[in-house]
């Protein structure tokens, strides 16, 4: 289903000047599922690519699920989980290039995609040093919690739950946060010359327009990377990890057309 971009509404956001913000529309409750159905369509088409990002998304996670072995810090699973959705989106910069090339009817490449990060160099490397920043912010938060936590109770749930809880608040929020920052930075910066603010204070804005929508599709992220950590972690981890070779390239592929569907452009976009 087409949507026509009406006058922009007015919010905290785009009356704060502190950069433009490119217009959005208001999306329907069914459209993710547009994006889902597209988004598999684009890994039909490019099943080589989409299996090399699948195994790097992979491995991620398994590194992970290794440093908990090691370590025995069962406590690191909420802020790594946390950290894997933070580095998600300036990873997945390939993936929407291979979106990007199938949209305009070009044959879509590994070197391509890999050169996407450098179209916007200067703006795409500060994003991914803020997510890092927030990464590295949120692992001092999650580190003070578990210093919190007494090193005489065991390691049951009774005495995690309440470690937990917290973590699951604070990690939430600081999710929540990313998401309203780069559910479609990493793409705006990627198609358009516009600086970093331009790109983060319109996702911001876009997201804040459409919050049930987004909610809906920020739902469906997290419980599939939550997926793949809990099955990996306390069942099998080939069967958690492996997930992540289906649904990381999924999402960078669904996201790309989330942007189109949601940002407002010059000219007509047709991708269905």
């Amino acid at each position: 289903m087409s949507h026509k971009f009406e006058e922009q509404p007015h919010n905290a956001i785009t009356d704060s000047k502190i950069a433009r913000v490119i217009p959005c529309k208001e999306l329907d409750l069914g459209d993710p599922l547009k994006w889902i159905r597209l988004g598999l369509r684009d890994m039909l088409k490019a099943p080589h690519i989409t299996a090399l990002f699948g195994l790097l998304f992979a491995l991620v996670p398994w590194l992970i699920y290794y440093l908990v072995v090691q370590t025995g810090w069962h406590l690191v699973i909420l802020p790594a989980l946390v950290c894997f959705m933070l580095i998600g989106p300036f990873l997945a910069a390939g993936l929407y290039d291979v979106s990007w090339e199938l949209e305009k009817n070009h044959v879509p490449s590994i070197w391509h995609s890999i050169k996407a990060i450098t179209r916007n160099a200067v703006n795409e490397w500060a994003f991914g040093i803020l997510l890092m920043v927030l990464m590295i912010f949120w692992l001092r938060v999650a580190a003070l919690i578990h210093a919190l936590y007494p090193p005489y109770l065991d390691d049951n749930f009774e005495n995690l739950l309440p470690f937990l809880a917290v973590g699951t608040i604070v990690g939430a929020g600081f999710t929540l946060l990313v998401f309203f920052i780069s559910a479609f930075t990493q793409p705006i910066l990627m198609e358009r010359k516009v600086d970093l603010a331009t790109a983060v204070m319109t996702s911001m804005n876009a997201v804040w327009v459409n919050k049930k929508v987004m909610l809906i599709w920020g739902g469906f992220i997290f419980a599939c990377v939550a997926f793949g950590f809990v099955v990996g972690i306390t069942l099998d981890y080939i069967l958690g990890f492996g997930s992540f070779l289906f649904t990381m390239p999924l999402i960078g592929y669904a996201s790309w057309h989330a942007y189109i569907d949601t940002i407002e452009t010059k000219r007509g976009r047709k991708f269905e």
